[in-house]
């Protein structure tokens, strides 16, 4: 695993954040170290694939990246006539993922695809994941795009949504902020590194509180919503149709 110093240099965070090629070689590295809770996040995508895919319908990964999610799920469905989508903007993600996904020994066929999420054909859909994907939409976009999700959804089929969040409670949130840049102080980020991608991604992740996302899933269609793990200000919520 290649790690990340991308913010180490004294020039770097001069632009907004990118999924260029540099973030794409470091970015299993950058998860780890970054995101509380994304290894939960990705084997408890495993299981639900196990309780929820159905055979003959499809799989999605919006927002796959190097596809964590989509092996997640491929390793775990084990009915007949199954299909995963996985779908990424970034061309330099797209390059990694393409080759992973091959490398990989499981039998559920996956199609990668370079495209934008919000065009996608969603259609006899049993799961579909967005993995710290919405947060990087714009705010306008965000309701059509769940509500999209939800309408190509089968009865019963599971949505699984992980998003960086904002506290309604102010000091709550300066108190979850702090305790998360002092968890990357731990796991060997410098100071300077934190504020460099914390300038780098302002305006490019754009987080919401709970209580709207929790509103937009309903407003979708979503029958059942809960917030399964929540670690400082990092949520997953699981969303049946």
């Amino acid at each position: 695993m290649t790690e990340d110093r991308i913010f180490a240099a004294g020039d770097a965070g001069s632009g907004p954040f990118e999924f260029n090629d540099a973030v794409a070689e470091v970015f299993p590295d950058m998860l780890q170290r970054s995101i509380p809770g994304y290894a939960a996040s990705i084997l408890t995508i495993g299981s639900l694939a196990r309780r929820y895919v159905r055979p003959e319908t499809h799989c999605f990964d919006l927002g796959c990246s190097l596809g964590a999610a989509t092996i997640a799920m491929r390793h775990n469905i084990s009915g007949p006539g199954c299909r995963i989508q996985a779908i990424d903007s970034s061309p330099a993600m797209i390059r990694r993922c393409r080759k992973i996904i091959a490398a990989d020994d499981a039998a559920v066929p996956v199609d990668v695809i370079a495209g934008d999420v919000r065009e996608a054909d969603i259609e006899n859909a049993s799961m579909v994941v967005m993995n710290y994907t919405l947060q990087f939409l714009p705010l306008a976009d965000r309701d059509d795009m769940i509500t999209k999700v939800c309408e190509g959804m089968n009865s019963g089929g599971i949505f699984v949504l992980s998003e960086k969040i904002v506290d309604d409670d102010r000091e709550i949130e300066e108190l979850l902020v702090d305790l998360h840049r002092e968890q990357k102080r731990r796991n060997a980020y410098s100071d300077s590194e934190i504020s460099r991608k914390r300038e780098a991604i302002e305006n490019v992740l754009m987080p919401e509180s709970l209580a709207a996302h929790e509103a937009r899933l309903k407003n979708a269609g979503f029958s059942h919503i809960s917030v399964w793990l929540r670690y400082f200000n990092f949520i997953s919520v699981v969303a049946i149709k």
